[in-house]
């Protein structure tokens, strides 16, 4: 006989899956928006050179990948005006839990003048939400600025702390039914790809700008907490944040040391500074980088279809690291571009497995989300890496399917775990 390992969570495991407003609602008019239109034709020019070699389905990604109408939002899902449905399916996976956004171009789209219409549509979208029994987790940024904000020079513009402060008061105040606030989403990586490297917008490659940035940035989440804090005090309040796992292959001692001075930078920098302003920490978890300096024969992970390495088993390190901070962890996204479904099922399971050995380890992670709840626009990229449990039907009037590795998910979250045959 076989035997099985039976991978049980609390009672109290929140399970989620998440999306994004530019990614998802359509029609946004921001710096995103502008940003596409202007650079789709370069974008579509550079992705067989870029993805050809990363990507293990290339051939079948090439059309979409190669047309610059892939780079252009859009009416993306048209999630705005679909939310009801889409929530409807999320329930019928039994997910608790929906990390969302609120775009603020839509809410302040001129300096200091709200829009209320636009306010209580959010409004209806976490009644919606509250109906079917799901709970709203809600982010206040996630890269994108009115237009306003981004001619005053974004966050280059420490004026725009006070902006965003602003904005953060009028919607936390709007929304006392919320009391699950994310106020940045992975702030680093937006300094790094539009400053550091300058693939962003605004693309403006400077090492100095980054730090500034960066900086910047950490002033905004501790001003926006207090300023949660001060409407809500009992409200949870805190942040996303993408940590890679810098493996040292062989665990040789300068490949360590390499992989510990890159970790401190890219994950450890914004925690550190923060963590005296926050009631948890979001773990975005995806990226796996092997230093090896010596350059022997190095790990191999299966990859996704962005060429991304799937080594799952990278997370439990990632959380016994950030277990120091004794703050409660939330997973608050973790996926996989997978078109024709074949890793989602697996990599979910092998993910949760090493989530649950770090929980062992006295390691308190309270909710698993999944990115995303449907396909959507995945910025520079644009709309042919499919993270979602729902499959989006681009030619055939967005039609929603969910993916038979959403029905495996659905089914772990209903029984609060899975079973694993070992080996």
């Amino acid at each position: 006989m076989i035997e099985k390992n039976e991978i049980k969570f609390p009672n109290n495991f929140l399970w989620g899956a998440a999306i994004a407003a530019h990614q998802t609602e359509g029609d946004n008019n921001n710096n995103w928006s502008v940003w596409e239109k202007s650079n789709a034709n370069r974008l579509a020019a550079n992705s067989e050179q870029t993805f050809s070699k990363l990507s293990p389905v290339w051939k079948e990604i090439k059309e979409d990948a190669t047309n610059p109408s892939n780079y252009i939002s859009g009416k993306a899902c048209d999630h705005y005006n679909r939310y009801s449905e889409d929530f409807s399916l999320a329930k019928k996976l039994h997910i608790q839990a929906i990390r969302t956004s609120i775009e603020w171009s839509r809410i302040e789209r001129e300096k200091g003048q709200f829009n209320y219409k636009e306010l209580d549509h959010y409004k209806s979208v976490f009644a919606d939400l509250a109906s079917k029994n799901i709970k709203p987790i809600v982010t206040l940024w996630h890269w994108t600025f009115p237009l306003w904000i981004e001619e005053k020079g974004g966050w280059l513009n420490r004026k725009t702390v006070s902006y965003f402060c602003r904005f953060v008061e009028k919607v936390v105040s709007y929304f006392p039914e919320i009391d699950f606030w994310v106020t940045l989403n992975e702030a680093e990586i937006f300094a790094r790809e539009s400053y550091l490297l300058g693939r962003w917008p605004p693309g403006k490659k400077n090492p100095f700008r980054y730090f500034m940035i960066v900086n910047t940035l950490i002033l905004a989440h501790n001003k926006a907490f207090k300023v949660i804090k001060k409407i809500n005090q009992n409200a949870t309040v805190g942040f996303s944040q993408n940590i890679t796992f810098f493996e040292a292959n062989k665990k040789r001692l300068l490949n360590k040391l390499v992989a510990k001075i890159l970790s401190f930078f890219a994950n450890e920098y914004f925690l550190n500074r923060t963590a005296h302003y926050t009631d948890y920490i979001g773990l975005n978890y995806y990226f796996h980088t092997t230093i090896n300096l010596f350059k022997e024969q190095k790990i191999v992970c299966v990859k996704s279809d962005m060429g991304w390495d799937l080594c799952e088993y990278g997370i439990f390190d990632v959380l016994v690291n950030i277990g120091r901070y004794k703050k409660p962890i939330y997973i608050t996204e973790n996926g996989l571009a997978d078109k024709n479904d074949t890793y989602r099922e697996a990599f979910i399971k092998d993910t949760l497995f090493y989530i649950k050995k770090a929980m062992d380890k006295g390691v308190e992670v309270k909710g698993y989300i999944y990115w995303s709840l449907i396909d959507n626009f995945e910025w520079d990229k644009g709309f042919w890496p499919r993270f979602g449990l729902i499959e989006i039907d681009y030619k055939n009037n967005l039609e929603r399917k969910i993916r038979k590795s959403a029905i495996a998910f659905s089914e772990i979250i209903a029984n609060n775990g899975f079973t694993t045959t070992p080996g």
